[in-house]
């Protein structure tokens, strides 16, 4: 739900903002009058079919509606039906160009944001894409019957105000810079879906939105197309020029790693992200990859690190100490797993922003300082000190070493080991239940298993299927689990929802982890209200060093390239790679099929 919006000159007498493009902190490559991203050929021809296997976790669908809380939608219907008043790129991490609306103005005292409307935009059923709709979608998605998350993300937004048939206005309840982005990149959908039934009954009723494609056969199931609309209103776009060149979309589901592998290599599908290093080593090879019929590339970028780490759910009372939570961090031996078993292509995940300026290193700055004194009273003295790293076992380290510290710290938390496991002071054995969807995790995660044994830790696997697992963390009914957060360019907003204390009280929220902490709270706020990209800097930095200090999580590891499987032969690829993308949305936005494989 990224926003993208219209930059403008300020003027002197009253500077308000309106052109082609807004940047949040002012910078912006494209001028007025550009004719596409200079990633994409404007010139590729249109046809043919990219069929994909998602890079989320597989299962079917049983709705068409992606913003309930219920159910399962398919993959791709956000990005490929439903489009907002802006657009970013995959080059400019904050800034946005106009997609359904031509023309942007920001207030004067930056607490509101009008948005006019392109009078071309149309929804797919052929009517005319207009405020009350914008006005529609905002309050539906704040409503109770949309995905907690929604309002959430746009706490800060008063009001959604239609001042004539075209033209939209937002009201703020702060003048924070990155809102006309977060608005700006709110999914727009007509007042018609549905019927007017209740929100979270429209399910099997396809949206009626305006993007480039429709949905070819709508049933549930497993798979599914993507057909690209002729009529499409925005394919002359600069913002659309050269892009969504298929004909035909198709994301194919697999219960499993084994068939979704044999998939690709049967020519069930194009396009695949591996995400186990194993696979990579050692499926990846034999007469198809040798002869080019399939290829297996490391495609480079400059994303930030992905986050991926075991949480705690530290609503439960055996997870409140934060000794506890550090000792069961020090069982974790990365440097044998990368070697042993991920054939040393991965990174130690060190805090919740790797790979990025926003990772924190070191003693803090003074920039940091600034933020992070007026809450000295409410942190630990560590979050003023170097910091916090993920342990190692590398020389002259062991993973004994960091059992013997684990058992101190558990020791000092009121747990010792007797009667053959570790007790507290009521005798109560420790024990964690760990949910799992993904079957292929528990060869990654048994090691970590072994070495919390040898503390007196029962640890357990709970494997489920995709659905349940998400019944029970919406519901916040588990005790530990793993999660992969994907970096971000320019972190804001969706923060609260992961972090804020708000979120940890509210069901279907993804602040699974149950953080309600005042001084993060205070940070978030630093976050949302930067005004230059050097104050989000110092703000992401401290906020780092307290989430890291607060030992919410195991930090696992993260690649720093996409390692894919495709089948070379029907696609040309455009002859530049942009900086910041995700894989398959690249390819399906950006390749084309060669003229002589339609």
């Amino acid at each position: 739900m990224r926003a993208w919006l219209l930059f403008l000159l300020a003027f002197s007498a009253a500077p308000s903002w309106a052109a082609h493009a807004y940047a949040q902190f002012g910078d912006v490559k494209y001028p007025p009058g550009f004719t596409n991203f200079s990633y994409v050929n404007p010139q590729a021809p249109k046809g043919g079919e990219i069929r994909l296997v998602p890079p989320t976790r597989p299962t079917n669908f049983d709705k068409f509606n992606p913003f309930t809380l219920k159910g399962t939608a398919p993959y791709g219907i956000g990005s490929l039906m439903i489009e907002s008043l802006l657009t970013g790129n995959s080059e400019e991490p904050t800034t946005a160009y106009g997609l359904l609306a031509e023309d942007v103005e920001v207030a004067a005292d930056k607490r509101s944001v009008t948005f006019r409307i392109n009078p071309r935009a149309r929804f797919n059923d052929g009517t005319p894409v207009l405020a009350a709709d914008v006005v529609h979608s905002f309050k539906t998605l704040t409503g109770k019957l949309a995905a907690p998350q929604f309002r959430t993300i746009y706490a800060e937004v008063k009001d959604a105000l239609a001042i004539d048939e075209r033209t939209v206005r937002f009201d703020f309840a702060s003048p924070n810079p990155e809102l006309p982005l977060v608005v700006g990149g709110m999914a727009v959908f007509s007042r018609a879906w549905g019927q007017g039934k209740p929100f979270d009954q429209i399910t099997t009723e396809v949206p009626i939105g305006s993007g480039p494609y429709r949905i070819a056969n709508p049933r549930m199931g497993r798979d599914i197309t993507y057909v690209r609309d002729p009529a499409y209103w925005g394919a002359e776009l600069p913002v659309r020029k050269g892009m969504f060149n298929f004909d035909r979309v198709t994301f194919k589901i697999y219960l499993d790693d084994t068939s979704r592998f044999e998939g690709l290599k049967a020519g069930e599908y194009d396009f695949m992200r591996e995400f186990t290093s194993r696979n990579w080593a050692r499926q990846y090879t034999g007469k198809q990859f040798a002869s080019g019929e399939l290829k297996k590339q490391a495609f480079e970028n400059r994303n930030p690190g992905d986050f991926q780490g075991y949480v705690f759910n530290v609503r439960n009372p055996k997870f409140k100490d934060i000794r506890v939570r550090q000792a069961i961090g020090l069982a974790m031996d990365f440097e044998w797993l990368n070697k042993q078993l991920f054939y040393g292509i991965y990174k130690r995940v060190d805090g919740y922003f790797p790979n990025s300026e926003f990772h924190a290193e070191g003693l803090p700055k003074p920039d940091e300082l600034a933020l992070l004194d007026p809450l000295r009273a409410q942190l630990r003295p560590e979050v003023f000190g170097p910091a916090a790293l993920s342990p190692s076992t590398a020389p002259p380290g062991s993973l004994r070493d960091n059992l013997r510290k684990a058992r101190g710290l558990l020791e000092e938390a009121g747990w010792t080991y007797r009667d053959g496991a570790l007790r507290n002071a009521k005798g109560e054995a420790f024990t964690i239940e760990f949910l799992n969807d993904q079957p292929s995790l528990i060869r990654v995660a048994t090691p970590f298993q072994t070495a919390l044994q040898k503390l007196g830790i029962q640890m357990s696997f709970r494997t489920v299927d995709f659905s349940l697992s998400q019944q029970r963390m919406d519901n916040f009914d588990f005790e530990m689990t793993t999660v992969r957060l994907p970096g971000s360019t320019a972190p804001g907003g969706e923060l609260l929802e992961l972090y804020g204390s708000k979120a940890a009280a509210t069901h279907g929220s993804s602040n699974i982890w149950g953080i309600a902490d005042p001084a993060v709270d205070a940070l978030l706020q630093k976050v949302v209200g930067a005004a230059t990209r050097p104050e989000l800097g110092a703000a992401l930095r401290a906020l780092d060093r307290v989430l890291s200090h607060g030992y919410y999580s195991v930090p696992q590891y993260y690649g720093d390239a996409f390692l894919i499987g495709y089948r070379p032969r029907p696609f040309v690829l455009p002859p530049t790679i942009p900086p910041y993308y995700q894989p398959d949305t690249w390819a399906i936005s950006t390749w084309w099929a060669s003229p002589a494989n339609k």
